[in-house]
């Protein structure tokens, strides 16, 4: 599903199109490479540079840009600062948005440690366990709530985001909860399908199912060089893979 600016311009309209989930999906490729780039000290970069450093071919990238509006200068290329800002401001990133964290087990405590989501525009604000013996417990400052009072805080903190990071038996118990007191945007961590309702969006994170990706593909490559060519064969069929 396609997420459109409820945010209006001075003409009463909406400061950027309705984009296809595939360039939101790369936005925050583009945003890191962006923000590395400028910690270089280059203030303006090429199309075929910003593109090598997201790990995308540079027509893709002039394309989903040019649904910013943002086609650049011919010969010289995008301004790294304006950019950065139209792309954080197209993500919502300038709010600053709270996320509400539940589960802190091994993953979810090293979720709630984790620094680097401030400069990703995100802050955790609340965190919540089922569990009486996590609950009161600090964590990079915060106390841990138990989950019977997520309504309350998520209203207090005024959060739309949470990420799910407990077992997989109690997400969906997590996810109504979370949805019947206002939060409309899901990161799941849990091995599991969540129903939610049509206006929450979940995007599901499964560490497993991505070890088993590459699994197929060390799988592949190892059948590759047992035949006739071998390693040159398993060379030049990663080339059309990647192509």
């Amino acid at each position: 599903m396609s997420q459109q600016s409820t945010e209006h311009g001075t003409a009463g309209v909406p400061d950027f199109p309705d984009l296809p989930e595939a360039t939101v999906a790369r936005l925050p490729e583009y945003l890191r490479a962006l923000h590395a780039i400028a910690d270089s000290g280059v203030d303006v970069v090429s199309s075929e540079d910003l593109a090598a450093q997201a790990g995308v071919n540079s027509a893709k990238l002039r394309k989903d840009l040019s649904y910013l509006r943002s086609n650049g200068t011919r010969g010289v290329g995008y301004d790294i600062a304006q950019l950065t800002s139209k792309i954080e401001h197209v993500l919502g990133l300038h709010q600053h948005r709270g996320v509400a964290l539940v589960g802190v087990g091994n993953l979810g405590h090293a979720l709630a440690g984790y620094d680097g989501f401030g400069s990703r525009g995100f802050h955790i604000a609340a965190l919540f366990d089922a569990d009486p013996r996590r609950v009161g417990e600090r964590i990079n400052g915060m106390v841990v709530h138990h989950v019977d009072h997520l309504a309350a805080v998520v209203l207090k903190e005024q959060i739309a985001i949470a990420v799910i990071a407990t077992p997989a038996h109690a997400a969906q118990k997590v996810a109504d909860a979370l949805v019947g007191c206002g939060v409309t945007s899901i990161l799941n961590f849990a091995p599991c399908v969540l129903s939610v309702p049509d206006n929450v969006d979940v995007r599901k994170v499964d560490l497993a199912i991505e070890l088993q990706i590459l699994s197929f593909h060390e799988h592949r490559k190892a059948s590759l060089t047992a035949l006739p060519g071998g390693r040159a064969a398993a060379a030049g069929n990663q080339e059309a893979v990647g192509s």
